[in-house]
């Protein structure tokens, strides 16, 4: 399989899907969101609509493949190639009328990433990498951002839709990095979150109770642009596990901070 070829078809894919994303938000109908176990856990016939035509092309481009999609599509391949997409990941940015969303699709070959792909439809960038190439924006190399010390880092968090019983532990970090750093965004988009670490505009992200599809084009872009991404633990489980630390070279700074409120 060529991943080149594949890369650039998956990136005129997510600038189509992003073109029908961007038309649909101007004229938006808020009667037909729907709700998905709580009040802040939206989706909209946009998000369907859009998984639906990812995975008719990505069927296309690599026959055979599975899929885990946020919007239901679940299937299992006929080959080592699995693809992990979010049709839209920032759905309350979007109904809300936020440029802050985007399409996330990762390709794992037998539970390994070698393609990401985030498409920040707002702002037109594309964040692409396949395996064995640096990660790219529009095409052009990009890598994590030069600062070493989490005095000097702007990082990046999100507050999960469902709070476990670690939610106190988890402020307990937030408050920390609060005062250990330049500060701290929320944005709305795990994908979008990754991505910006990839390009050096933040030095780290976390977050827990996330899914594959929010994480698994991102944190192999981050990857690709030098940075390091674990679970919480240090380990390799960020996929799937549901926590992910991602940093420049920070990263085992935070990982210290995490883990010291995370695990007490």
């Amino acid at each position: 399989m060529n991943l080149t070829e594949l890369e650039k078809n998956v990136i005129e894919l997510c600038e189509e899907v992003g073109a029908f994303m961007s038309k649909e938000q101007e004229q938006f109908d808020l009667s037909k969101i729907e709700q998905k176990g709580s009040s802040s856990n939206l989706v909209s016939y946009v998000d369907k609509e859009s998984e639906k035509r990812l995975v008719e092309k990505l069927s296309q481009f690599l026959p055979g493949a599975g899929f885990i999609a946020e919007e239901g599509t679940d299937k299992t391949g006929t080959n080592e190639y699995r693809w992990i997409i979010d049709p839209l990941d920032g759905t309350t940015n979007y109904l809300h009328g936020l440029p802050l969303y985007a399409i996330s699709i990762g390709l794992l070959k037998n539970e390994q990433t070698v393609l990401g792909t985030v498409y920040d439809v707002g702002r037109k960038e594309c964040f692409h990498a396949i395996e064995g190439h640096q990660a790219k924006c529009n095409g052009k190399e990009i890598k994590i951002s030069g600062i070493k010390t989490l005095e000097e880092s702007l990082l990046a968090t999100g507050f999960p839709y469902y709070h476990s019983e670690k939610k106190d532990d988890y402020l307990e970090i937030i408050k920390n990095f609060l005062e250990n750093t330049h500060g701290i965004r929320r944005l709305g988009s795990a994908a979008i979150d990754l991505a910006y670490v990839a390009c050096g505009r933040m030095e780290g992200y976390f977050e827990y109770n996330l899914k594959s599809w929010d994480v698994a084009g991102g944190a192999f872009i981050v990857q690709q642009a030098g940075g390091s991404v674990s679970d919480f633990k240090g380990g390799s489980n960020y996929i799937f596990g549901g926590e992910l630390c991602a940093g420049g070279h920070v990263h085992a700074q935070m990982l210290e901070i995490i883990q010291d409120k995370w695990w007490k």
